[in-house]
């Protein structure tokens, strides 16, 4: 089991920890609640230091991440990111990812965790084009500090003005007292914020000092529970659960990042994918009544056929009311359709809706 540099604050702190992608993480601290609704309403922060990060450079760097990135790279200027996928040789996703454009000829692709050893092998083989590319994973630590107090509370923190980073945009600079920190507006929750890369040795210091400086302003750590519960709020996909190797994009809803203005692995065949539709659509849904939608519970029509399963489920931490995603044949998925949740041996009905179930 790999240790993040913060393991030992999380376990001072009173964590509990878990196994998750070979790492001791922090499942909670307080309790999944309180640290959820601090997030939406003062600021919190997670060490996510266990994804992974591959810097792509050298004169075909941009070639290699246009042949496995789904978007399309060559839109990006430097300080801008992008939401892609890996398609693999089959119709289905590799993983998700963020990829940076950080110099001319330089990109990060920050990927899973859990698909960090898969990823590195996928690209690698892709990478006919010899592009220089380093698995940075070790070597980086990830703090995401979310909320809508971020921008106020870590301010003073940086010599860069945080308000004036638009969402997708990132600056690299000084933070709390480390040099070459990557400050970008990017997370997981929709309730704004930072994501804030550094080396694992700068991390602790990092930490300590972003807590100072957030003392007035609410602030808390928060676990991967947490992380999950903001996550689904917004209707976000997680890789493993509403989206895997035999998932493709068009049914998952990621369209909007398969760009054709280039080619790409597998995209001819993705291309009929989009032009012949599919089978099946992930839609968001909210219970009717008091329930709680788990991954794996069935998903059927009102004469109790089975149209699929749920992936993600929870009890919204901050609506009070049971949500979930799953894949239904598309005649369900218009928002407003109404479905049935097998749980336990009681079918509780639930209606689709639109995303984000969160409305700030």
């Amino acid at each position: 089991m790999k240790n993040t540099a913060l393991t030992s604050i999380h376990e001072s702190l009173g964590a509990k920890m878990v196994p998750f992608a070979g790492y001791n993480m922090p499942v909670q601290y307080e309790g999944v609640n309180i640290e959820h609704q601090n997030v939406r309403e003062h600021v919190g922060v997670f060490d996510v230091s266990h994804m992974g990060e591959f810097l792509i450079s050298g004169p075909n760097s941009l070639e290699l991440v246009q042949r496995v990135s789904s978007n399309d790279a060559s839109k990006l200027t430097i300080g801008r990111a992008q939401y892609a996928y890996l398609p693999n040789e089959t119709g289905g996703i590799v993983d998700d990812m963020l990829v940076y454009k950080m110099k001319e000829d330089e990109y990060l692709l920050v990927v899973n965790a859990s698909n960090i050893d898969k990823d590195w092998a996928h690209i690698s083989k892709h990478n006919i084009m010899n592009a220089d590319i380093r698995d940075l994973s070790e070597d980086y630590s990830l703090l995401a500090i979310q909320g809508p107090k971020a921008v106020e509370a870590m301010q003073s923190l940086t010599s860069v003005d945080l308000s004036a980073i638009k969402f997708y945009h990132f600056e690299v600079a000084d933070f709390a007292g480390a040099e070459h920190v990557i400050i970008s507006a990017t997370g997981y929750t929709g309730s704004g914020g930072f994501e804030i890369y550094c080396k694992n040795s700068d991390a602790k210091q990092i930490w300590k000092k972003v807590f100072e400086a957030g003392a007035s302003f609410g602030i808390k750590p928060a676990g991967l529970a947490a992380r999950d519960t903001l996550r689904l709020e917004m209707g976000y996909c997680l890789y493993g659960n509403d989206i895997d190797e035999t998932t493709s994009p068009f049914e998952a809803g990621l369209g909007w990042v398969t760009k054709f203005t280039k080619p790409f692995v597998n995209y001819e065949q993705l291309q009929k994918n989009k032009e012949n539709g599919v089978d099946r659509k992930l839609v968001a849904f909210e219970m009717d009544d008091r329930a709680i939608p788990r991954g794996g519970y069935e998903i059927k029509d009102s004469s109790q056929k089975d149209l699929g399963i749920v992936t993600s489920g929870t009890m919204s931490p901050s609506m009070g009311v049971g949500i979930g995603m799953g894949y239904v044949p598309p005649v369900f998925a218009a928002p407003g359709s109404e479905i049935y949740i097998q749980i336990r041996k009681k079918l509780v009905s639930a209606t689709v809706v639109k995303l984000p179930f969160y409305k700030k």
